[in-house]
């Protein structure tokens, strides 16, 4: 048997054109900002790719690159005026930032409404209660790659590898929400092996180069790769052993060109979404 390969960026394609074709309908172009904080390299491509995908489906986007001394104050000021401004939809605040800024204060002051990475705690509370919200993008990229691959969620069981506020909770209560019975797994689980082979689908989100083997994995699982990881010798890996883990699989996204596009594809959708609930609000 040999898995599957789940191509998001194929995936990613097909969610932008639909985007772009309900922008298009529209008679407002939503807004987008994106704030930056210093010279991260990866941070940069990051934007960049986020900026370029958003002007592609027809949004005002933009980034305002703040210089690496920026206070947290000045930064909290900045996003005051964006939450104010009427033409702005969509807000977002880069991570990492500089040690003197605190990122739980900057997202934290950006207005739930326009929260489009999900990551405000009143739209992790919604997530958590069952109820609408801006969901953070990644977890929302795996549901899109899982529902494309026709995958069965109902009574299926989860594990969740890794239990990060961005991706490894909220995978959680989402796959909760499609009616899987869900494990997380973190750094403190006894037997991560044995918990990841009891998965019919298993996420991996950890950030730690091909942690997860072939002998991990149960015959014919759905594996979803978070991880993005760049070795010594310049490749870049997942969190999943890949060429081991083929095999085994009945599906297995790549890296790259696996939930990576989709988590821009996400942002993409939320702003949207953000824009007309926004819009529509009295």
């Amino acid at each position: 048997m040999t898995a599957r390969i789940l191509d998001g960026k194929a995936i990613a394609a097909r969610l932008r054109a639909r985007l772009a074709e309900r922008v298009a309908a529209l008679p407002f172009r939503p807004g987008l900002r994106v704030m930056r904080v210093g010279d991260d390299p990866a941070s940069g491509v990051y934007v960049r790719n986020k900026d370029r995908a958003a002007q592609e489906v027809g949004f005002d986007s933009a980034t305002l690159h703040l210089p690496a001394d920026t206070t947290e104050a000045a930064l909290l000021a900045v996003i005051a005026a964006l939450n104010a401004d009427p033409a702005v939809d969509g807000i977002l605040v880069q991570l990492p930032l500089p040690p003197q800024i605190r990122p739980e204060a900057a997202i934290a002051a950006v207005d739930p409404a326009k929260d489009v990475d999900g990551f405000h705690p009143l739209n992790a509370g919604r997530l958590a209660a069952g109820q609408p919200g801006l969901v953070p993008c990644t977890p929302r990229g795996v549901m899109h790659i899982l529902a494309e691959a026709g995958v069965t969620l109902r009574g299926a069981r989860a594990v969740v590898l890794g239990r990060s506020q961005i991706v490894g909770r909220p995978m959680a209560q989402l796959l909760l929400s499609a009616d899987c019975t869900v494990t997380v797994a973190h750094s403190r689980t006894r037997d991560i092996a044995a918990e990841c082979r009891r998965a019919d689908v298993l996420v991996a989100a950890v950030g730690r180069p091909e942690m997860v083997r072939g002998d991990w994995i149960a015959p014919g699982a759905v594996v979803v790769d978070v991880g993005i990881n760049r070795l010594a010798d310049g490749r870049l890996v997942g969190d999943v052993a890949f060429a081991e883990a083929v095999p085994v699989a009945g599906a297995i996204t790549p890296v790259p060109g696996g939930v990576g596009p989709m988590t821009i594809a996400c942002l993409i959708e939320n702003t949207l979404e953000a824009a007309l609930l926004r819009r529509a609000s009295p």
